[in-house]
């Protein structure tokens, strides 16, 4: 059945609150089907309700079809009423909720608020909140035209403080509901005006909680070696997206990339897990990774194991630590190059070239064959909304005669072609590869839609770095980013989610665009300044701490004030924080708490001064 012009599936209870005359009540009653059973409800007293324009037929209908009708229900208390105590209701509908007579949006926004806390107590696990609400109160870009959000009722935040989000919004079609007649106005039996309205339809969210602490031990040629995972990045850890079954949208990019590849070159998949952490003692060309970007890890044990091989030099992690290890667990807190690099030892691997050795070594190499691996790599970043801490990364690599010269760069772009949807307007959606460096030579992939964004690179190695007597062809792709470029993905941080509507919109081989079921999160900003000494602030570290004391909550970082007085060693920094949840219900009050912990732990790891 339909409430509002939304199809509503499963729908057995179906509780309406705020009636007036009972029109829309008697409308749903009479298109509902046998299973569903209605629950009116309206503010008023049984003797004044009456008294409005044929609600006394409308009772009575509504009564002699099995409904329940009560009067004197607060919706603001639904746990209250006695008639409803205990019990859960599969949608509770709202329709153009008032205060009443010239109530401002304070007054409503606040009844709103009331109203979804109220509901949660009622409300089946699964089960929907519908509001109706005329143009423009809703404060959603759906309205049109669209009131500055100050003057709206912000229907989505004030739903998100009782934990639901928006997940649907259509036009509240009164003509469905031939008996419906709108009343109320100004507190009167009168009627408003409900062309444009819209019923805006919430459903709850996952709440946001802290991701525990991941110890993880790996070995590395003859050492294993334990350590735990920088706090921020624990969520990303274990996730088995690019597991053999698995729908994640990444994986359904990997699979259809490497199908369309193998069609027009031999590609061979290297199916073992090879370790997070590399080694660096070796050194990592600068063409290879920004080494300022690494996590650099201090492991908590480091002993040998009972291989008998620690593998070659070169870019081989398998090395022996040139330091004593170190007991703490955490990461470490700089990463300022290859000299810092080279003290810590241990890093997360930033892309998959630090494998490039191992693959080169499986038995049975063959020239003009591409090997493949897949798996997540980590990159300490600004908190941005085009930056991504950790993602899920292809390596293809490949060895061939130098007297050959094979078109590589065209057998993958004709691959990646098609996979990326061949719908999408051609002047929005250019793939290019764009050369970079002579040596080695290096072109970076980059798709344009509406802007460039590089998905990955392309390296021709002459002999000797990898092989002895072979160039070498690798490719690194971010698979994050063609998900979100080919399923439409606008926030990098929903292929994470790990609510059930994510991921049950994946099918083994469709590759349809998201449907978004958290439409229109609020978004808070919050600053934060402070003094540092400019000469050892780590501006990384603390948005690496931004990340973790808000639970990935912050979506956007940027400094927007910085001074320091003459003769004075310190300087001040000032911080806009943008707090916007992709999948979550995220309220104002949630966003103050998250801004306060991390004002706590600015002050208690990084050593500076909260102004």
């Amino acid at each position: 059945m339909e409430i509002n012009g939304a199809a509503v599936q499963k729908l057995c209870r179906v509780l309406l609150v705020g009636e007036g005359n009972f029109s829309f009540s008697a409308s749903v009653c009479e298109t509902a089907g046998s299973c569903t059973k209605i629950t009116a409800t309206c503010f008023q007293p049984e003797e004044v309700a009456r008294q409005q324009g044929e609600a006394g037929r409308n009772i009575q209908l509504l009564l002699e079809r099995g409904a329940e009708v009560y009067f004197q229900v607060d919706c603001t208390q639904l746990k209250e009423c006695v008639a409803l105590s205990g019990r859960q209701f599969d949608c509770v509908v709202f329709n153009f909720p008032h205060c009443g007579r010239k109530a401002g949006v304070k007054k409503n926004r606040t009844l709103l608020a009331k109203f979804f806390l109220s509901c949660a107590e009622v409300l089946s696990e699964d089960g929907e909140v519908h509001i109706a609400l005329c143009n423009g109160q809703g404060g959603t870009p759906a309205d049109q035209p669209m009131r500055e959000w100050h003057n709206s009722w912000q229907v989505v935040a004030m739903a998100a403080e009782a934990g639901f989000i928006l997940s649907e919004i259509c036009p509240f079609d009164c003509a469905k509901y031939y008996s419906y007649r709108s009343t109320g106005y100004r507190s009167q039996d009168k009627s408003f005006h409900v062309e444009g309205a819209l019923n805006h339809i919430f459903t709850r969210s996952l709440p946001f909680t802290s991701v525990p602490a991941v110890a993880v031990e790996e070995t590395l040629g003859k050492h294993r070696v334990c350590f735990q995972i920088p706090e921020e990045l624990s969520e990303y850890i274990n996730r088995g997206f690019l597991g053999r079954h698995s729908h994640h949208p990444v994986n359904l990019i990997k699979e259809q990339l490497l199908k369309e590849l193998s069609s027009l070159v031999p590609v061979q998949r290297i199916e073992r897990e090879f370790p997070l952490l590399f080694h660096s003692s070796k050194g990592l060309p600068d063409w290879l990774c920004d080494l300022s970007n690494i996590y650099w890890i201090r492991p908590s044990e480091v002993g040998l194991t009972r291989s008998e091989e620690a593998g070659p030099p070169g870019l081989n992690p398998s090395v022996q630590p040139e330091t004593e290890p170190v007991t703490s667990g955490e990461a470490a807190s700089n990463s300022t190059g290859t000299e810092e690099g080279g003290k810590k030892g241990y890093g997360l691997r930033s892309s998959l070239m630090v494998h490039a050795w191992d693959v080169l070594q499986q038995k049975g190499f063959r020239e003009e064959t591409f090997y493949t691996i897949s798996g997540p790599v980590f990159k300490k970043s600004p908190v941005s909304r085009d930056n991504l801490p950790a993602f899920h990364e292809t390596l293809l690599i490949c060895g061939f005669n130098p007297e050959q010269r094979p078109d590589y760069i065209r057998v993958l772009q004709r691959s990646l072609e098609r996979v990326i949807p061949a719908k999408l307007d051609s002047s929005e959606h250019l793939l290019t590869f764009q050369k970079l460096s002579d040596a080695p030579v290096l072109h970076g992939i980059s798709v344009k839609q509406k802007g460039d964004r590089q998905v990955g690179w392309m390296a021709v190695i002459p002999p000797g770095r990898f092989h002895p007597g072979l160039h070498v062809c690798a490719v690194t792709l971010n698979l994050d980013l063609l998900a979100m470029l080919v399923f439409g993905v606008q926030d990098w941080r929903m292929l994470w989610s790990s609510d059930p509507r994510f991921l049950d919109q994946f099918g083994q081989t469709e590759l349809r665009p998201l449907q978004s079921f958290c439409l229109h999160p609020p978004l808070y900003q919050h600053d934060v300044s402070f003094w540092v000494d400019p000469l050892s602030f780590d501006e990384l570290g603390f948005h690496s701490l931004v990340r973790q004391a808000t639970a990935g909550a912050v979506i956007d970082v940027r400094l927007v004030d910085s001074f320091q007085y003459p003769h004075m060693p310190q300087a001040s920094r000032c911080y806009r924080l943008s707090y916007q949840a992709c999948d979550r219900a995220l309220s104002s009050r949630k966003a103050q708490e998250l801004q306060q912990r991390l004002r706590e732990q600015i002050q208690q790891r990084l050593q500076v001064t909260l102004r």
